[in-house]
């Protein structure tokens, strides 16, 4: 579980770097867009008070802090069922990935109120009308590699012979005295 913690604050400390550069140095909350290659790669800016694509999105206070509630106790599910299950490496990496991206989107909520959304990829002729972040993209190949985990077949419970009066006597159990 030490690769899954490494790799969760690895994700966090890089999302959280990459959002405090953007919003802070590059001010593209004041300037809303950058064009870094157009139009495959650029910078626009958008507070995303929902979920991915801005589902369940609401202007209520209340929301924000159900949204945190629900990625902390997905986080704590996911931590505590790969520790029990003993994953394997790709559990171990894709519970990583998961938590990572979950606990930055809630420091943003926390932080801003919102999830700070910077990256957008578009094509030649096609204009992406969303935005995301590096913690979106590693809950998704979390998410992904916890639903492609090849499952252990599951295995016949095994059980003890019974011990019947001759096995108790020849091992001396059953002798009187």
């Amino acid at each position: 579980m030490r690769l899954t913690l490494w790799l969760a604050a690895a994700i966090l400390l890089v999302d959280q770097a990459l959002k405090y550069w953007v919003v802070h140095v590059l001010r593209l909350d004041r300037v809303r867009e950058i064009d870094v290659l157009p139009p495959w790669l650029n910078l626009r800016m958008a507070w995303n008070q929902g979920v991915n694509f801005g589902l369940f999105a609401s202007d209520q206070s209340v929301m924000r802090w159900v949204l945190v509630a629900v990625a902390i106790a997905i986080s704590l599910w996911i931590w505590i069922w790969v520790w029990r299950s003993n994953g394997g490496l790709l559990a171990r990496i894709s519970a990583g990935l998961l938590i990572g991206g979950a606990i930055g989107n809630v420091i943003d909520r926390l932080w801003y109120g919102a999830v700070a959304d910077f990256l957008n990829m578009s094509l030649p002729g096609w204009q992406n009308p969303y935005s995301f972040n590096v913690a979106d993209i590693s809950i998704f190949a979390g998410a992904i590699g916890l639903i492609l985990l090849p499952q252990k077949p599951k295995q016949p419970p095994t059980r003890k012979p019974r011990r019947t009066t001759s096995d108790k006597t020849r091992d001396g159990a059953g002798k009187a005295g």
